[in-house]
């Protein structure tokens, strides 16, 4: 601790000896020999004490850092904040939803605007249109035996055990379904680092074709794809964002017309609407590419319990998306543009207004405890650190209510408009997907305990859908 403080109150031995005071400490550049500013800092010496007359400008790509005057056009052709080439499948907003829709977006009104009365009145709205809906789902918490060991490891801490059993109940709900099978390509969205990728090709070990694409937009560190370089199955990253993905143009798919199941684990907000659409209109619809051969016809792999999917049978490889399993959460970071389930608003006699207040009202069966006059349970005050860690939920969600009406809406009852806000966009979700021809549902696939965001939708092709062999 001393020496840290010798550090910093004295440069950095043959580094720069500009002070930052935004950071507190001494600029860490390396300067050149003869020198006490690196390039960086050397124009801000009144002096110029470094004898070098060569003027600094800020780049014109990110002015947050310098660069030689003499040396701009030698910069800007290696600068990292250059645009880089798009790759094939990049096409502009192709899933961004009907471009009128998303040119005559609605001003968003903020909660605080509202009265009393006017809030009332939201909440018996929200409670006419889910008046038709299950208010519970039906618990469809399962494990795969390929996390058996990872989940009994003492090594790993309460966050990855949690990790684990979502992961375990995903691969559970694909396998019940029929979808992990070789042949196919696993696009996972919002990848991450891989995780659930890298289960679902362990349980297909040994499985020939079977082909994972990665797609996220961001940088990812401690990634696993490296896992699999010399497995069977074949990983690919897509670091692209999702609402300008065309997965008709991906080289993989293009070359090899498999099958494709979605999935993604915490799929925020509108990136779920921006993924359902990817794969149901944009790679679904197959606009551009005739489909794929049909192949045999197999069985469903049913379990002993599960009587009511003995003897199905679905026509494997016909469809471009054999299956959608996606869990979902931050449904506070939807977006009225991108929302799949538009029209199913409009049916209820709902609007992007409507939708916008309960998009944020949304985030009260999440955080919700907080408001809370008395102490939260320990147990939910643990549960909510990790959720606000994990969704980078904000606990101000209950902005501009008053006192007065926070007293008439508990937490209890909170939590509870909150949910029904969150079934309600994932109901439109659901009509969305059976319009387009796929038996769509909901269910719990984790306990609270593990996660707050615990509703996993599913997707398969329906029966009515499939052509007769």
């Amino acid at each position: 601790m001393d020496g840290d403080g010798v550090r910093a109150s004295a440069p950095y031995p043959g580094r720069c000896c500009f002070f930052v005071q935004r950071k507190k400490r001494f600029c860490k550049m390396v300067v050149g020999e003869g020198k006490s500013l690196c390039g960086e800092h050397a124009n801000t010496s009144p002096d110029n004490e470094d004898g070098n007359n060569r003027k600094r400008i800020p780049c014109p790509l990110d002015p947050k850092h310098t660069v030689y005057e003499d040396q701009l056009e030698k910069h800007l052709k290696k600068c990292n904040s250059r645009e880089k080439p798009k790759p094939v499948y990049y096409i502009q907003d192709i899933n961004a939803g009907l471009k009128e829709t998303v040119e005559t977006e609605e001003k968003q009104i903020s909660l605080s605007s509202l009265s009393e009365e006017e809030i009332m009145n939201l909440i018996r709205k929200l409670r006419k249109a889910n008046s038709g809906f299950a208010k519970t789902l039906e618990d469809r918490t399962l494990s795969h035996p390929i996390l058996h060991e990872a989940l009994h490891d003492p090594k790993n801490g309460e966050s990855a055990f949690k990790h684990l059993k979502q992961q375990a109940s995903i691969l559970g709900n694909l396998d019940k379904l029929g979808l992990l099978k070789p042949r196919r390509c696993f696009v996972e969205f919002g990848a991450g680092r891989g995780k659930l990728s890298h289960w679902i090709a362990k349980a297909l070990q040994g499985s020939a074709s079977t082909h994972f694409l990665l797609v996220e937009r961001a940088t990812t560190r401690f990634k696993v794809d490296g896992k699999h370089t010399n497995t069977d199955s074949v990983f690919e990253r897509l670091q692209i964002d999702i609402q300008h993905l065309c997965l008709n143009r991906v080289p993989i798919l293009m070359k090899e017309k498999l099958p494709v199941v979605g999935t993604g684990k915490h799929l925020c907000g509108a990136a779920t609407d921006l993924a359902l659409r990817c794969l149901v209109e944009t790679y679904g619809s197959q606009d551009e590419e005739p489909l794929p051969k049909r192949l045999k016809m197999e069985e469903v792999e049913t379990t002993e319990n599960d009587d009511e999917d003995k003897g199905k049978t679905m026509l494997e490889g016909w469809l471009p998306v054999a299956g959608i399993v996606i869990a979902l959460c931050c449904h506070h970071k939807c977006d009225w543009k991108h929302y799949v389930g538009q029209e199913f608003f409009r049916t209820l006699g709902l609007g992007a207004e409507e939708f916008n207040l309960y998009q944020r009202m949304s985030s009260w069966a999440t955080c919700g405890m907080k408001k809370t006059g008395t102490k939260a349970p320990s147990v939910w005050s643990s549960e909510l650190s990790y959720e606000a860690a994990e969704h980078h939920i904000e606990y101000e969600s209950m902005e501009g209510l008053s006192d007065q009406l926070q007293g008439k809406l508990p937490a209890q009852e909170r939590e509870m408009l909150g949910r029904l806000c969150k079934l309600l966009i994932d109901h439109g979700r659901l009509w969305y997907l059976r319009q387009k021809g796929y038996n769509a549902a909901l269910y719990y696939y984790t306990d609270t305990q593990v996660s707050l965001e615990n509703v996993l939708l599913t997707a398969v092709p329906s029966q009515a859908s499939l052509p007769q062999p």
